[in-house]
């Protein structure tokens, strides 16, 4: 199963991931934490990384590509694996297709988790953290016992700089606009699958499992 996780910040993509890598025994492969280990590991795609970040730059797209396909000759990826947080756009899904055809290991499907831009901010915005033990919590949807009082360690529970209304509302913009079109992207490819994101987080798994249920 070669899977892209499409969805806009807050929709939970990344715990679905995780559940669906446990089901398939396959990775889930951020970005993020690829970039973060090769520049840590001073890996040449690592130190062309580390020159941009120090420039205050994007990190380009074929560093990234790269990244992945150096991660995807693993062994633990031979039955697989679960893409999360790249591509971001168009230039970058086609690039991406570009390589994974090179190494004979296309896309099957893109997974597409929709949750109405109200709830996202209403998700995002009620985010708070223990400053002591790191618990997440969610003053809307799952709330502490105690006001702004961690449930396991009794520490303080505090908002994070960037969930606040003015910040969430222009990354879901930018997601609006570079990423939404991979919807029709992968539509056109007949790889989309998409499934609502609210509910019990079982209960959406369930969903998504039925929906890829079969894919090739």
């Amino acid at each position: 199963m070669r899977i892209v996780l499409l969805g806009a910040p807050g929709s939970g993509k990344g715990t679905q991931g995780k559940k669906l890598a446990e089901q398939y025994g396959i990775p889930q492969i951020s970005t993020g934490d690829l970039l973060r280990a090769a520049v840590a590991a001073e890996t040449p795609l690592g130190k062309r990384a580390r020159v941009a970040m120090d420039a205050g730059q994007l990190v380009s797209d074929d560093v990234v590509v790269g990244l992945i396909r150096e991660r995807l000759n693993e062994a633990d990826t031979a039955n697989g694996f679960i893409l999360d947080g790249f591509p971001r756009n168009i230039v970058q899904a086609e690039a991406l297709d570009v390589m994974l055809n090179e190494i004979g290991k296309p896309l099957q499907a893109a997974l597409h988790i929709d949750v109405d831009f109200d709830i996202l901010m209403k998700r995002l915005t009620g985010r708070r953290t223990c400053e002591s033990c790191g618990q997440m919590y969610n003053i809307d949807t799952s709330p502490p016992k105690a006001e702004g009082r961690c449930d396991k360690c009794g520490g303080r529970l505090v908002q994070r700089a960037d969930d606040n209304e003015e910040t969430i509302s222009k990354r879901l913009k930018v997601y609006e606009s570079q990423t939404m079109p991979l919807i029709a992207y992968y539509r056109d490819q007949g790889k989309l699958h998409t499934v609502k994101g609210v509910g019990d987080i079982d209960d959406i798994y369930t969903s998504i499992a039925a929906e890829l249920e079969g894919v090739q």
